[in-house]
């Protein structure tokens, strides 16, 4: 699927905007009893993608996400295009748990395709009904792999 570089633009300016949106909003903390629900949702959503399940990597993401990628499609192949190792991990651990200032947030190393390691950090917000959703990842290849 090819999409058009207005859409592109407007998929950069909707993350943008979206990290604005989430740093704006009140802190939220976690406590180490919620650790396993958080590594859970990464877990599903790394399966999802493993998967090629759309649907189910998607319906992970918070409310926030789905609104910056209106369709599952859509944000799949931001996923595949953006975040190839979140997409395409070869393995992964995960890592400590903090406050992440808006929200919990996860570290998760990721070894690609290729075995480069790299560094996930998932941010999440809590749903109204008191559930956690994914609602961001910043990658960063693992200082190792600096050269």
């Amino acid at each position: 699927m090819r999409f058009s570089p207005d859409l592109r633009r407007h998929a950069a300016a909707a993350l943008l905007g979206g990290f604005v949106l989430l740093r704006s909003l009140p802190a939220a903390s976690v406590d180490a009893g919620e650790i396993p629900a958080l590594r859970s949702l990464v877990e599903k959503q790394l399966q999802a993608f493993r998967a090629d399940d759309a649907a189910g990597a998607y319906g992970l993401a918070s409310p926030s996400i789905r609104e910056m990628f209106p369709t599952a499609d859509i944000f799949i192949d931001m996923v595949r295009r953006g975040y190839p190792p979140v997409y395409r991990p070869r393995s992964f651990t995960f890592g400590e748990a903090s406050d992440g200032g808006t929200g919990p947030e996860l570290s998760v190393r990721i070894d690609d395709a290729d075995g480069i390691g790299w560094t996930a950090v998932y941010s999440f917000e809590r749903q109204p009904d008191g559930s956690w959703a994914i609602s961001g990842c910043r990658l960063l290849k693992a200082p190792d792999q600096f050269v």
